[in-house]
């Protein structure tokens, strides 16, 4: 026998544990020899599959279950600080299918990936898998390394400059970039299932959004970013800026239904007020600091369910745009 597929017989027998074994499907020695022939066209003795299992056990720490310990067979158990549980993969899986901000192609070869670090035993009850939603993935492919390269310029504490893109209607719809800025990284930050890039650009000094699926052809600078902000002032900027719009924050009073209360505290977080209206059991008042344009839109798409008191200039606004959709439909 060949020394490398000698030396191979453990690296056999793990994969094999990991991929065909469980606590419902345990392995004897003589189902692990057959599996190593199908698998990988060796030949072992059984011997070498006990010798070679409390290698891995005692010498190794793998968890593995023994006919000693259990009377049936052979199994590994999960690590709990380095494995995934199945609940863990289904939810990986489904993050993947159902993101707008990565291409298909690359989410099927993650899925793949994590599929392969399950038992078969798992794979087979995800074998029917289907996408129930609409197609409105993103067409940019560099999403995943402008995430990677956005981290390491925020770790060098260094300036990235890049192509911003938009959708525009020329004679066509079609994509052009809008901008090419120079800009401080500070946070990358996840919302309605889209990764924002927080930064500040190049001769202002208020945070700014950019969608992560809109940039490309991101470079590293040498430059160093130079303006200091302080973490609890990127969690404000990102706690406050409702449907990724930047600003000053004012304080906003409106009366709700009742039907909202589990969106709200899902879109404002707990940092929010609400209390009882007097004598009416289907509204609620709400106070919450935050950016008057992103709640300007919260609002007009939850319009019917929603009366915004204050600010004045927040309720003019919305009131002049109900005037004139009202104007459109007479």
């Amino acid at each position: 026998m060949d020394l490398y597929e000698k030396n191979g017989n453990i690296l056999y027998i793990l994969n094999l544990l990991k991929k065909y074994s469980d606590e419902g499907h345990m392995l004897s020695c003589a189902e692990i020899q057959r599996k190593v022939k199908e698998n990988y066209e060796m030949q072992i003795d059984t011997r070498t599959i006990r010798r070679n299992i409390n290698l891995l056990k005692y010498k190794l720490n793998y968890d593995i279950s023994t006919r000693e310990d259990n009377g049936k067979g052979y199994y590994i158990n999960r690590d709990p600080e380095t494995d995934f549980e199945p609940g863990e993969i289904r939810a990986i899986i489904d993050n993947f299918s159902y993101a707008n901000y990565i291409v298909p192609s690359i989410a099927k070869d993650i899925i793949k990936k994590c599929k392969n670090i399950q038992t078969v035993y798992e794979n087979e009850k995800i074998k029917d898998y289907q996408i129930y939603a609409k197609d409105s993935k993103t067409e940019n492919v560099e999403v995943l390394k402008n995430i990677e390269d956005i981290s390491n310029s925020i770790y060098e504490h260094k300036k990235i400059k890049f192509e911003y893109w938009k959708y525009t209607i020329t004679n066509k719809l079609e994509k052009k970039i809008v901008s090419n800025p120079i800009v401080s990284p500070f946070a990358i930050v996840y919302n309605k299932q889209e990764f924002y890039l927080i930064g500040i650009k190049e001769g202002q000094t208020e945070f700014y959004n950019y969608r992560i699926d809109r940039i490309k052809n991101i470079r590293i600078l040498n430059d160093k970013i130079t303006i200091k902000k302080e973490k609890s002032d990127i969690q404000e900027f990102a706690e406050s800026s409702i449907e990724m719009f930047g600003g000053k924050k004012e304080e906003v009073e409106a009366i709700c239904h009742i039907c909202l209360l589990d969106t709200i505290f899902d879109t404002f977080g707990r940092n929010v007020t609400i209390k009882k209206i007097q004598g009416d059991e289907e509204h609620f008042k709400l106070v919450v600091d935050t950016n008057p344009l992103g709640f300007r839109m919260w609002v007009m798409r939850n319009i019917d369910l929603i009366e915004v008191k204050k600010p004045s200039f927040l309720r003019d606004e919305i009131k002049m745009i109900l005037e004139k959709v009202i104007k459109r439909y007479k």
